[in-house]
């Protein structure tokens, strides 16, 4: 992978140059490796899979965290009438755990 997709990825992860971690969150070293080992899906798969919950939408924000067992992606979104989605999906599955307006 090259430095800038790699650059883009962890932008959209929200993680690009913040050094700061919770407890849960999955660092992008660590996000990338899981990644490229086949262990969760594409960060792109995941967006795409959210997006298409709220089409016309763009991604606000994005975290990978250790949860209910395995991976979460959550994905912030805006849609196109300015309101704002929380979706969270099995990073491994893909499947969509939740999607609820973000208050």
């Amino acid at each position: 992978m090259n430095a800038r997709k790699l650059m883009l990825i962890m932008s959209i992860l929200g993680l690009a140059g913040t050094g700061i971690a919770h407890a849960d969150d999955i660092g992008p070293d660590q996000a990338i490796k899981l990644m490229q080992e086949g262990k969760i899906q594409s960060f792109e798969k995941l967006n795409e899979a959210a997006l298409a919950k709220h089409p016309g939408a763009t991604v606000e924000e994005t975290e990978l965290e250790k949860e209910r067992g395995g991976y979460v992606y959550e994905v912030e979104l805006r849609d196109t009438q300015g309101v704002e989605w929380k979706v969270e999906l099995d990073a491994v599955s893909g499947k969509i755990l939740r999607d609820d307006k973000d208050d």
